[in-house]
């Protein structure tokens, strides 16, 4: 039976997350800890996974950890395809990934200077798709999954914002692709196969060209159901 109403909110994080919340303060490494166990990824993702002004690497401090959490299982089970990303975390437990997720979700983000240099027509196209869509093709707008102001939602859906148009523009390619897959059913394939390919470097672009405030945080829930069912949701 398919589920509609998928009000998001953190009773939905997977259960090994839920558990890692649930211990004392003393049972959970201190933040200069993993700080210090994750120093590798500051290579590319920035100091406490703050890249800023990044061309590619995505800033991934104060993502949803339910987000995170699901993305490093994609990483080590190849559904997302990165020969370093997945020699990193071949070797690790799920129970550490829920750790390294809570850690740079717990993270402040940092604000992202917007990029410049895509056309009107670009950025009229892209704005058009993100806030409404295109019906007709059965492509929701970006808006309706992640939030009117596009920072995400807790526990599973990403902010848009502060992201590199060239990393955007790199994933909704790769799910066009079939490079780039998510549980069934996988929501952004379907849209990503709808989309054509300027379209894609539209939307990313206009997303990229968009400040991103310093506090801005992800949404607690969506005001309203969401426009198609996805795997990744409870």
């Amino acid at each position: 039976m398919r589920r509609r109403n998928r009000t998001i909110r953190w009773l939905a994080v997977p259960a090994l997350l839920l558990n890692l919340l649930a211990l004392p303060a003393s049972a959970a490494e201190p933040a200069e800890v993993m700080g210090e166990r994750l120093a590798a990824c500051a290579a590319c993702h920035g100091d406490e996974g703050r890249a800023v002004g990044e061309d590619y690497y995505p800033s991934i401090a104060g993502k949803p950890a339910g987000y995170l959490y699901n993305q490093l299982l994609s990483f080590r089970e190849g559904r997302r395809q990165h020969t370093i990303m997945a020699g990193l975390l071949a070797n690790l437990s799920d129970a550490y990934l829920g750790e390294i997720a809570l850690y740079y979700a717990a993270r402040p983000h940092a604000a992202q200077p917007p990029m410049t240099g895509a056309t009107p027509e670009q950025l009229a196209l892209g704005e058009r798709l993100t806030v409404l869509g295109d019906l007709e093709r059965k492509i929701p707008p970006c808006q309706a999954c992640h939030g009117e102001q596009l920072t995400g939602v807790v526990p599973m859906i990403p902010g848009l914002r502060g992201l590199p148009a060239r990393y955007l523009d790199a994933q909704v390619g790769a799910w066009k692709n079939g490079v780039r897959h998510a549980r069934e059913p996988d929501c952004m394939g379907k849209i990503a196969r709808a989309l054509k390919p300027e379209e894609i470097t539209a939307v990313s672009a206009w997303l990229a060209s968009q400040p991103y405030a310093v506090d801005a945080k992800p949404l607690d829930s969506l005001p309203n159901t969401m426009p198609m069912d996805c795997g990744v949701l409870p």
